[in-house]
């Protein structure tokens, strides 16, 4: 199956950098914090990052004093920003998609992964290898566009209030998307789904989240007001079991 780099797109990461630049997308003021509060204690712990971008939940997750960090990413251009900015040894990065990365058995405490997974095509076999990446008691913490969002829009124009109807939430799979560039895919999934692959791995859900931003962020940010009516994002955390 031919995947997609987008970031690896000129244009697309032009539009991209100017936005985390600028801080204008949901990225800041609600994926990030929603993230962290699913995050473990990271002390001495081994982390993969899926998904890495330019390393900066990496660095991060360093200073949090975690052991080691790999950072798994398939651009070249983020990977190239990410080697700029790393100066600690105990992080390294790979140029791969996540879903050919090698990670011996049973190593891994921690795999997170932000806004990566709506791109992944095969949710279920990932998941898969992830759970055996993972020590027992090693934790999945994750970050995906929610499936109203990535499920299509109601085909006869449909909404209210700005929001549109979503339609076809059954039909699971790729969608085209215009994001800084036409043709961007992205893949639809139920959230059943999603949690299905979950535990099909063998993992525990924990926490399953749909952050939305406060009245105080609002007050800076009114853009964001849409996605106190529909949400943007879904998170979850699960886990191994312990022996």
């Amino acid at each position: 199956m031919t995947r997609q780099n987008v970031y690896d797109d000129e244009a697309f990461f032009d539009g991209y950098q100017r936005l985390r630049t600028a801080e204008a997308g949901l990225n800041a003021a609600i994926e990030q914090p929603a993230l962290r509060a699913l995050l473990p204690d990271v002390s001495g712990a081994a982390v993969v990052d899926l998904g890495c971008g330019d390393g900066q939940l990496c660095r991060e997750l360093v200073e949090r004093g975690a052991g080691s960090v790999l950072g798994i990413d398939p651009s070249e251009r983020m990977l190239a920003l990410a080697a700029e900015r790393t100066r600690d040894p105990r992080l390294r990065f790979q140029q791969q998609f996540a879903e050919d990365a090698v990670v011996p058995a049973g190593s891994i405490d921690l795999v997170v992964s932000s806004l990566a997974l709506h791109y992944v095509a095969d949710f279920a076999a990932l998941t898969a290898r992830i759970a055996g990446w993972l020590r027992p008691g090693g934790l999945l913490v994750a970050s995906m566009e929610h499936p109203v969002v990535t499920a299509p829009v109601d085909r006869d124009g449909g909404g209210a209030n700005g929001v549109p109807y979503i339609d076809d939430y059954a039909d699971q799979g790729p969608r085209q998307t215009s994001w800084f560039i036409d043709g961007v895919v992205k893949y639809h999934r139920t959230v059943s789904a999603i949690v299905g692959c979950i535990l099909d791995a063998g993992l525990t859900l924990q926490r399953l989240e749909e952050p939305a931003p406060s009245a105080a962020d609002l007050i800076d940010r009114p853009d964001l007001e849409i996605h106190r009516r529909r949400p943007a994002l879904l998170l979850l955390r699960a886990g191994r079991p312990a022996r």
